[in-house]
């Protein structure tokens, strides 16, 4: 039985920080006790106990049981998990802080992402990123960007690489990457391949094997074909583009993928068509949780995965409260295009760090134009 505390000065004294931690550990590997305590290295009792009692202390029940069985969090519960988050990020915070301040260059960086920006892009961002740290452990977490919302939402990345679907992102600094384009695949001798100029009607014709629509947010294919007055037939979704080609060359229906998705290697047997004219770029963008403390070698990934977001502008950026205003401090950036990219070259190529990106546009608006290389925010290279 949970009786009311006498006082919140006992609440203040029960609550550890250790306990906090558990908290987190639980929300974080959804309910389950047992992945929790292998998590932090300690036993299952031990968690268990710490939560029993810090019940106890504040007089409010955190989980809903069933038996031992921990089957969901109370309302209340709800909202501690979420201050506990908020308090681990400080401490966390203050302790990158203080490694920074020593130039300790070990840690962990942990990445959620979609299939395509873990196969296409991050590899050769990767490469050059364990070779000016290797003391730092990479973690790569792929899923939906649902999927990857809620690895946000429970503190358990430090960046989300994603496209599209911003709504499901809250209390999240969310800086522009870059942009692609959709393109068609289909087999050798299909009637698209020769049938040209390529339109929404001739598409249609045939059935679409292409990403889960969940991925595609407010810009969803289905959308574009309906707008067109056109209906598609869906033969089969998948998550992974390697996937939706090899649908593609059993003749399942016509393919439509990631244009960074299209590697050589993989087009044995099959024809890529330009669609750039038929969809709209999308745009790939990083985020973190608001008020993040971000160490040295995070502010270097970003700045590798996308040359415009230097620590300056991301700083700056990271102070702004209102995703409008973020948005406007980009207004006038030109982003790269991800038209091909191989997932090494871009840490090899003699090309530079910008090899397989393709710069749309004039280059800045004043000075002498640049197209390698987008500008910053503030008009001047990062």
């Amino acid at each position: 039985m949970i009786v009311a505390p006498r006082s919140r000065r006992i609440i203040l004294r029960a609550m550890k920080l250790q306990q906090l931690r558990y908290l987190a550990a639980i929300a974080q590997n959804e309910l389950n006790i047992s992945a929790a305590a292998r998590r932090l290295h300690t036993s299952q009792p031990g968690i268990s106990k710490q939560i029993r009692l810090l019940e106890e202390e504040i007089g409010l029940p955190i989980f809903e049981r069933e038996g031992r069985t921990l089957t969901r969090l109370t309302p209340v519960g709800s909202e501690i998990i979420s201050r506990a988050l908020r308090v681990l990020a400080e401490v966390d915070g203050i302790k990158r802080l203080a490694d920074d301040g020593l130039e300790q260059v070990e840690g962990a960086l942990s990445i959620g992402t979609t299939h395509t920006q873990a196969r296409y892009v991050l590899p050769g961002i990767f490469k050059r990123f364990t070779a000016r740290y290797p003391a730092v452990e990479l973690h790569l977490h792929q899923g939906t960007s649902e999927q990857i919302a809620e690895m946000a939402r429970l503190d358990q990345i430090d960046f989300a690489v994603a496209t599209g679907s911003k709504e499901l992102f809250p209390g999240t600094v969310m800086l522009p990457c870059y942009r692609w384009h959709r393109c068609i695949v289909v087999p050798q001798g299909h009637p698209l391949a020769s049938d040209t100029p390529l339109t929404l009607e001739k598409i249609a014709r045939f059935p679409i094997v292409t990403y889960v629509f969940s991925l595609q947010g407010s810009s969803s294919l289905r959308d574009i074909f309906e707008r067109a007055g056109l209906s598609l037939k869906i033969a089969l979704t998948a998550r992974d583009a390697d996937v939706i080609q090899t649908y593609v060359k059993l003749g399942f229906g016509v393919g439509i993928v990631a244009s960074m998705a299209v590697e050589a290697a993989a087009l044995d047997g099959l024809v890529t068509l330009d669609a750039s004219h038929l969809f709209p770029a999308h745009t790939t963008w990083i985020g973190f949780r608001q008020g993040t403390m971000l160490r040295r070698y995070m502010f270097d990934f970003v700045e590798l995965l996308a040359p415009h977001l230097t620590r300056r502008v991301v700083s700056e950026a990271a102070r702004l409260t209102d995703v409008h205003a973020v948005e406007r401090l980009f207004r006038d950036v030109e982003l790269p295009l991800l038209t091909v990219a191989d997932p090494v070259a871009p840490a090899v190529s003699a090309a530079g760090p910008n090899a397989g990106w393709k710069t749309v546009g004039a280059g800045p608006r004043r000075g002498a134009p640049e197209p390698s290389r987008p500008r910053s925010p503030a008009g001047r290279r990062g």
